[in-house]
């Protein structure tokens, strides 16, 4: 196998070396090889002589937030969720050990599939599969909310109540931490959002980042593995279904740059579609998902706003120009005002 140069963030021996011992039937050498798409934990796919596969998650380079990318915690959820009805990838295991590859990192079997994120990744799904990954994003995101976290385990995973409020001030405090200028859309929006906070019911499993590029599909648009559980607590399950809709983009959207498009393809469900699929499917109420849609486009923001700051120091390797974000965080708020006004992706 001809080995390209290695990328960032990646002791390739030393990885070997433990994947070795964790994963007997691996033959080395390995080729390793960034995936593209991840704006935090740096994700790589690393492939044997044989052409086996395995996938491995680190923290990015340089200085992140304290509270931020804990590879450990996310390997404990995607173990725990294991023998559940959610979608996971079989991990393989956890280290600890900085020395090993410069950081704490996990392994998970490689899952074969499709991530539709791009127009071009959709057109390989026929209109009818397209209309079933619709489907199924929201019958899974259904399976999450629906796992008993003491049964499996993650009953101490976070606080269960006050959701929002606690999302208002950690996002707010990250945007604190990583802005470099003024965006006066974002401080007005997070001022919205923290002076209508909605009443919250039982509390169930909240991925955090839900959304169909998260997630990779089978031939008949099957979810056959979530991904990307970093953001993973317990809350308000309504937050999941806010942010999935950010993400889910239609034809003649005004924000498309850095969000998935393969949406705007025929065939996939509308937005009011997945919001009423996910109404049927688990009872709740989501008469007040405005809302929630409108926190989904002001969390983004806080995120883009941190991932630029990190690929302005080097923190994310060689992923790419920032370039394409640095106008979307004064956009993305806009947009959450707009869906507090009644003119956002569920408008009236």
């Amino acid at each position: 196998m001809e080995q390209t140069a290695t990328p960032a963030g990646i002791d390739v021996p030393a990885a070997t070396a433990w994947l070795v011992e964790h994963t007997p039937a691996v033959e080395p050498p390995l080729a390793v090889e960034v995936i593209t798409g991840g704006l935090s934990n740096l994700t790589y796919r690393l492939t044997d002589e044989a052409g086996r596969r395995w996938v491995l998650r680190r923290p990015p380079l340089g200085h992140v937030l304290a509270t931020a990318h804990d590879v450990a915690r996310e390997h404990r959820i995607v173990s725990a969720l294991a023998p559940t009805p959610v979608p996971v990838p079989p991990v393989v295991g956890l280290c600890t050990d900085d020395n090993v590859i410069g950081a704490p990192f996990y392994v998970m079997d490689h899952v074969d599939g499709l991530v539709a994120r791009e127009v071009d990744d959709g057109r390989s799904l026929a209109d009818a599969a397209r209309r079933r990954a619709g489907d199924a994003l929201v019958d899974v995101l259904a399976e999450i909310h629906d796992v008993d976290v003491d049964a499996v385990g993650l009953g101490d995973l976070g606080r269960r109540e006050a959701y929002v409020a606690r999302q208002l001030r950690r996002w707010q405090r990250q945007w604190e931490a990583t802005r470099d200028g003024d965006v006066p859309a974002v401080d007005a929006l997070h001022q919205r959002l923290a002076g209508a906070v909605p009443e919250q019911g039982p509390a169930t499993i909240v991925h955090g980042d839900y959304r169909l590029d998260n997630c990779i599909l089978g031939p008949a648009g099957e979810v056959q593995a979530v991904l990307d559980w970093e953001l993973c607590t317990l809350g308000d399950p309504l937050a999941d279904v806010g942010l999935m809709l950010v993400y889910w983009v239609e034809p003649g959207d005004g924000i498309t740059t850095g969000l998935p498009t393969s949406t705007t393809l025929p065939g996939f469900p509308s937005r009011a579609q997945l919001a009423a699929r996910y109404a049927e499917r688990t009872g709740r109420d989501v008469d007040g998902l405005t809302y929630y849609v409108a926190l989904g486009y002001w969390k983004l923001a806080c995120i883009l706003q941190g991932v630029l700051v990190r690929y302005r120091e080097g923190a994310m390797g060689d992923q790419g120009d920032a370039g394409r974000f640095s106008e979307q965080v004064g956009a993305l708020a806009d947009a959450g005002h707009a869906a507090l006004d009644g003119e956002g992706p569920l408008g009236a």
